[in-house]
């Protein structure tokens, strides 16, 4: 599988150039090469991805509220990504393991993240907000495109000691312009690393439009480094499902790595420290608002009888009741103490830990000083 090799001349064409099977008003479309990896797929999975989106965007959302309350320093919206989220992160086996951006919330929340776990890291209170051990997910990757290298590391690993496991790493299309990024596609051609690569290209590196950085598809890059690479529609769940499916396949077998690019937008700001009235125009917006991924799924599951508003009602108390969970979490979250910083940083006690220790406690006892004098 390859992508098209056509120079982008705007959004509308950017999209027609994915692999779909979902129309974006709902229609299933024959597609050769994915279909045979969603055969499987009923009518009570597709209601579930629609519950994950639901549920996915009703968190993002409360996180946008929390931090304009001051409750949270930042949060980093993933509305309108939410089909390229949960639709390759359900296509994961429990074993793999997961190296994010910072905007992967829905990723976290379909290896099982719990309601305090979303907002624990941007709060401040600790440098991850879930347990990686618990949820297969290395804590979310601030440096742009740092995680790839993770990710081909530990797929190393995995290769020296001959496991099934996959790595899977996802950045956004502005990461693709980082050294880190070409580097770890290098190292993962080079050593056949069982890695995939997910880059969700939602068209903006915070103010750069996607076509500044890159004239033809991004997945085209991807062959270059001798990485077989597949471009689908991004708000089309099963197609995302059903291309990391076709990725995981190849990395597990024993092929080295794969390379997804999926074609989404991020439809709020980059983050709530942005304000992309100053970059984007509404009439692209409005464009991308017809393409929405949630309505997309809930008009497909309608046309085949498979969903009704009672239904619908259901999964939005489930979302409601997922956003308070969320919010009564975050607002009980109680500081550390300023030294416990110091806190399991090493699994024996150690002097030169010890000595910061005492130098940063006589520094914050110097404010005592201070507000005495």
């Amino acid at each position: 599988m390859s992508p098209q090799i056509t120079p982008i001349a705007d959004t509308a064409q950017d999209l027609e150039l994915a692999e779909r099977i979902l129309a974006p008003d709902g229609e299933r479309i024959a597609n050769t090469p994915l279909d045979e990896f969603i055969a499987d797929v009923d009518g009570s999975q597709l209601r579930a991805l629609h519950r994950d989106m639901v549920i996915l965007r009703r968190i993002d959302a409360e996180g946008v509220a929390l931090q304009r309350q001051g409750q949270l320093g930042l949060w980093a919206p993933c509305q309108g990504q939410e089909a390229t989220q949960i639709g390759t992160a359900r296509a994961l086996a429990s074993k793999d393991y997961v190296f994010p951006s910072y905007r992967e919330t829905g990723v976290i929340f379909a290896r099982g993240a719990k309601p305090g776990d979303f907002v624990r890291m941007w709060r401040g209170e600790e440098g991850a907000g879930h347990d990686p051990d618990a949820l297969r997910v290395a804590p979310l990757q601030i440096i742009i495109g740092a995680q790839t290298l993770h990710a081909v590391g530990y797929a190393l690993g995995i290769r020296h000691e001959r496991t099934d496991e996959v790595a899977v790493t996802y950045f956004g299309d502005g990461a693709t312009s980082q050294g880190d990024v070409n580097e770890a596609m290098i190292f993962a051609s080079s050593y056949q690393a069982p890695v995939v690569f997910v880059c969700q290209n939602n068209h903006w590196a915070i103010s750069e439009p996607v076509a500044v950085q890159s004239q033809y598809p991004i997945a085209g890059r991807a062959p270059g480094f001798g990485i077989p690479s597949l471009r689908v529609d991004g708000n089309d769940v099963l197609a995302c499902m059903a291309a990391m499916r076709w990725a995981l396949a190849h990395a597990r077998s024993g092929k080295g790595p794969a390379y997804i690019e999926a074609v989404t937008y991020r439809m709020g700001p980059h983050t709530t420290a942005d304000d992309p009235t100053r970059y984007r125009r509404d009439e692209e917006l409005e464009e991308w608002r017809r393409r929405d991924p949630i309505a997309r799924l809930e008009a497909h599951l309608r046309s085949i009888g498979e969903l009704d508003d009672e239904q619908m009602a259901q999964t939005q108390r489930a979302a409601d009741i997922a956003a308070r969970e969320m919010r009564a979490e975050c607002l009980s979250m109680a500081t550390r103490p300023p030294l416990a910083v110091f806190d399991g940083v090493y699994a024996e006690p150690h002097a030169g830990l010890e000595r910061q220790r005492a130098e940063y406690a006589a520094y914050l006892a110097s404010f005592d000083d201070e507000v005495r004098a």
